[in-house]
């Protein structure tokens, strides 16, 4: 009797235990989520979305049906902040924080940005929730990708592109912003302070192809106050070259060499030499 006693005892004591154990139990997610973030323009473009796994199934138009709305990942809805308005493919996309849904085909997807943030998957989706709809044209991959995959590349100062990778398929979305408008706002108030961003201002100049002229004078005066600034003497140089005035591009390269000695700067010394074996 006392060991049928002592048996019931422990069978209650591993029933009353058994929830308490299950719950103590950590498992890898077979979808991992994951966070990525790219600084972009005057601000971030931000996407949070689960990455499911191939194992060996057949993904585009049998897993990923063809012709039907996808979450673009697995569990919620994949989700995307960006930082300022922009354009995806051409569509114009306020800043905001949206779901990212497709609806993928063998020929071209149709990529949907939606209000629905409360949406699991593609569950509570209302079409008058749409915020754009865009074409993308599926690109075919010479190797598989395990493990669906959103990355970005190719990124310059107001364009780059968002890539939606799965198995052999590769999906690329342009993201432009313009920013020149904003950038030449900034430099032309900033001007008007005591402490004038003159190298920023010489340098943005440069790059878009503006006044050469003022971006010298502005690398002049950032020079007055930095005369030691090796690397600006660089930047002076290639906007001299760029002018054609290749006897005053070279005494400025030189003249950065000697500061970048100085400094026991490899990079500037190697980067001037370059530019004099052009001119």
């Amino acid at each position: 009797m006392r060991k049928l006693t002592m048996l019931f005892s422990a069978a209650a004591f591993c029933l009353a235990a058994a929830p308490a154990l299950a719950q103590g139990i950590k498992m890898p997610a077979p979808s991992p989520t994951q966070t990525i973030k790219q600084d972009f323009a005057l601000s971030s473009v931000e996407v949070t979305y689960s990455r499911p796994a191939a194992k060996g199934r057949t993904i585009m138009g049998d897993l990923v049906p063809y012709g039907k709305l996808w979450r673009t990942g697995a569990n919620a809805a994949t989700r995307i902040k960006l930082g300022e308005d922009v354009k995806m493919n051409g569509t114009p996309v306020p800043a905001g924080e949206y779901v990212l849904y497709t609806v993928p085909n063998a020929n071209g997807w149709e990529v949907v940005i939606n209000k629905g943030l409360k949406n699991w998957g593609i569950d509570g989706y209302k079409k008058e929730e749409d915020v754009a709809r865009f074409q993308a044209e599926p690109r075919d991959l010479p190797f598989a990708i395990e493990s669906f995959m959103i990355t970005f590349d190719d990124v310059r100062p107001n364009a780059m592109n968002m890539i939606l990778l799965w198995d052999k398929t590769m999906v690329p979305i342009e993201i432009t912003a313009d920013i020149d408008g904003k950038i030449m706002a900034q430099i032309d108030e900033a001007m008007k302070t005591d402490k004038k961003p003159y190298f920023a201002a010489a340098m943005y100049y440069f790059e878009s192809g503006r006044d050469l002229n003022k971006a010298l004078g502005w690398m002049d005066e950032a020079l007055k106050t930095n005369p030691e600034a090796f690397w600006m003497y660089h930047q002076k140089a290639k906007m001299l070259a760029k002018a054609g005035k290749k006897a005053e591009a070279r005494t400025t390269a030189q003249k950065s060499i000697e500061l970048a000695k100085k400094a026991k700067n490899d990079d500037y010394v190697a980067l001037n030499e370059k530019l004099l074996a052009t001119l």
